[in-house]
């Protein structure tokens, strides 16, 4: 990372720096608004469900229970939009899939011209993620060391890299997010054709070039779930809405209840930290003599 770069504008790094993704994906945004505008195309029938006075609607989806598939789709759309609307090509030699290819089989050159699809990234993604049983926690930190990479070593995400740097982040994100982490070797029999000793050093790449920063603060989690909802939010890739049962709502009030008991619990034993230097006996003040 260059020594320039103040901590604040590292969103990977702090909780308070907008996320790349959300940025790179504005530009989409506002033109397919604009055009719908110009060509006073209808927004058609609304899907989304709203909440009211008898029904509340919400999603299976929560900061510390993220939906799989939604967040997966979440997650491979962020990267989406950093391959299309990247900077430039800038990249490294260990992502580089012409130099390191991930199958044996010879892949065309016309293939590293253009942008993969969504779809594609997906599927690439979604495979990974079935085979080594991965969490959608994971899907996210996945994303918080893929933007850190891009801006600590000042590279791009483009068609030669992004299936690589993609590979290297999962690979981190199990091990450092995950109680059972997968192996590398485990890898290698999802991807058949990659071998162990390439998995071994893209891994030791990958954090040297993150320094070794594979911290992940829960503000800064925090910040990329909601962010990534926004970006669902902006491409109607709508979370599965359902009404309000009355088990899920004790459910939910019971969750609240141990939440707002173990803050409770928090700010007594910060109270007593506070008053610890109150308690001390026998201490002698003295009038202070000043001559």
């Amino acid at each position: 990372m260059p020594e320039d770069l103040a901590l604040e504008s590292n969103p990977s790094d702090h909780p308070r720096a907008s996320t790349i993704f959300l940025s790179k994906s504005q530009t989409d945004v506002r033109e397919k608004r604009k055009s719908n505008h110009l060509n006073h195309v209808s927004p058609g029938q609304l899907t989304k469900k709203y909440s009211s006075c008898s029904t509340i609607f919400l999603d299976d989806s929560t900061v510390s229970q993220p939906n799989l598939r939604t967040t997966i789709k979440c997650v491979t759309l962020a990267i989406y939009y950093h391959i299309k609307n990247r900077d430039a090509n800038r990249s490294l030699d260990i992502f580089d899939e012409r130099s390191h290819p991930l199958t044996r089989e010879k892949v065309p050159e016309e293939y590293f011209k253009h942008d993969p699809e969504h779809k594609f990234i997906y599927r690439f993604v979604r495979t990974l993620f079935s085979a080594a049983q991965l969490t959608a926690e994971c899907a996210i930190v996945t994303l918080v060391y893929l933007e850190r990479l891009l801006t600590y070593a000042e590279i791009d995400i483009c068609p030669t890299n992004w299936k690589r740097i993609v590979l290297g982040a999962i690979l981190l994100a199990s091990k450092v997010w995950d109680d059972q982490a997968v192996w590398n070797v485990d890898y290698c029999q999802i991807l058949k054709d990659i071998t162990v000793e390439d998995m071994n050093e893209m891994e030791r790449h990958f954090l040297e070039l993150l320094q070794f920063n594979i911290n992940v603060p829960a503000s800064v989690y925090a910040k990329y779930y909601f962010d990534l909802r926004s970006l669902a939010d902006d491409n109607n890739l709508n979370f599965l809405f359902a009404p309000l049962s009355k088990e899920r709502a004790q459910n939910l009030e019971a969750i609240s209840r141990l939440c707002e008991d173990k803050y409770k619990d928090l700010c007594r034993a910060a109270m007593r930290r506070s008053f610890s230097a109150d308690n001390f006996i026998g201490i002698q003040r003295s009038n202070a003599i000043l001559s």
